[in-house]
């Protein structure tokens, strides 16, 4: 029942903004450009997740291109500034993300 931002595994061979790009354009349909790194979070059997597993979350910035089309993982979906995002019950993980962006954007 928390929100957050579209991703997956890493596929064999896969590097991680492939992966990012591929993640993005399966689950919401979009396209990305302007990719940037942002930081690295450690997720270890966090109950946020719906079952209990260790993972790297390897977080970009991005600019979106084209319409969102939400695929059949995805509950519910809004398209908000960053700053309205921080009121949305977020994952604590996509909350990091966001207040990472706006720090660095300078909005907050």
């Amino acid at each position: 029942r928390l929100w957050g931002v579209p991703g997956g595994k890493v596929e064999w061979g896969e590097s991680l903004e492939k992966a990012l790009r591929r993640e993005f354009r399966e689950e919401v349909g979009l396209d990305l450009r302007e990719v940037r790194f942002a930081l690295v979070q450690e997720a270890i059997f966090s109950p946020e997740f719906y079952k209990p597993t260790h993972m790297l979350l390897f977080n970009y910035f991005a600019q979106g291109e084209g319409e969102v089309r939400p695929g059949e993982e995805i509950l519910e979906w809004a398209w908000v500034r960053p700053e309205e995002g921080l009121s949305f019950p977020l994952n604590s993980f996509t909350r990091v993300l966001l207040e990472t962006y706006l720090v660095v954007k300078g909005g907050r």
